[in-house]
């Protein structure tokens, strides 16, 4: 007769998982609060070129080409990026001198290079800070 035993540890960690996920989402989104305190939105763009931002961030969801304390862009993407939350690398996939919705980014993580997620950026919505 073969027995086999079924260990009760991954079970209970499934429990807990949600409850560290639902935290970790709930922080994510206060510190994209806080970068966006301040700033004023506009309406989405399609298009936006590479020489108009220097810094990329990460957010869960969520990517800010920034281009100085008083401009940025948020990119919602679409189809999740887990690496995002991470802050993995980003790769863009595109062609020519302008980041557009639709095209594919890909992140990978910083020590291995390793592939950990990919997805299609979303409108490029303004924000800038009103003087």
């Amino acid at each position: 007769m073969i027995r086999v035993a079924i260990p009760l540890l991954p079970l209970l960690a499934g429990c807990t998982t949600t409850a560290g996920t639902e935290q970790n989402n709930a922080r994510e989104q206060a510190r994209l609060e806080r970068t966006l305190a301040g700033l004023t939105p506009g309406e989405p763009v399609s298009c936006i070129r590479r020489d108009q931002f220097n810094e990329i961030r990460t957010f869960d969801g969520t990517i800010l080409y920034v281009a100085g304390r008083n401009r940025l862009w948020r990119n919602d993407v679409v189809g999740g990026c887990p690496g995002l939350r991470r802050g993995d690398i980003v790769v863009t996939r595109s062609f020519g001198s302008q980041v557009c919705d639709g095209d594919i980014i890909q992140t990978r993580a910083p020590t291995g290079g390793f592939l950990s997620g990919s997805c299609s950026l979303g409108k490029f919505t303004p924000y800038t800070r009103q003087n």
